[in-house]
């Protein structure tokens, strides 16, 4: 069963943007709003040059990365085709307005990475 770390409310989450959260080691994690405020969670971090992901633009449930523009699938991380590669992602829960992440995965998931 899951332990969840409450980040922050969905509204602190620009529509269509995302918010960075900072972790005590590895890169940080990208929280992602869509236009139909669904929520999402990336690594911070393209699978392709480690661009960051925060930074890209969202439409529908993908982000942009912002160096080289891959198309990453915000519900599973998956660079879309041509390009090959996925992100690491985390699970997120969102109840009465508070977006939680497991907090088992925030302190073990891509920890070894350098931050950015």
């Amino acid at each position: 069963m899951a332990s969840w770390k409450t980040i922050c409310r969905v509204d602190d989450i620009p529509v269509q943007g995302a918010r960075r959260v900072a972790r005590a080691q590895g890169p940080a994690v990208a929280l992602f709003r869509t236009a139909d405020d669904h929520v999402f969670a990336l690594l911070d971090h393209c699978p392709h040059k480690g661009g960051p992901l925060s930074q890209g633009i969202v439409f529908g449930h993908s982000v942009a990365c912002p160096l080289h523009n891959w198309t990453i699938g915000l519900d599973d991380g998956q660079a879309r085709a041509p390009d090959q590669g996925c992100a690491v992602r985390f699970t997120v829960q969102v109840e009465d307005g508070q977006v939680s992440l497991d907090a088992d995965e925030l302190s073990t998931l891509a920890t070894r990475m350098a931050a950015a």
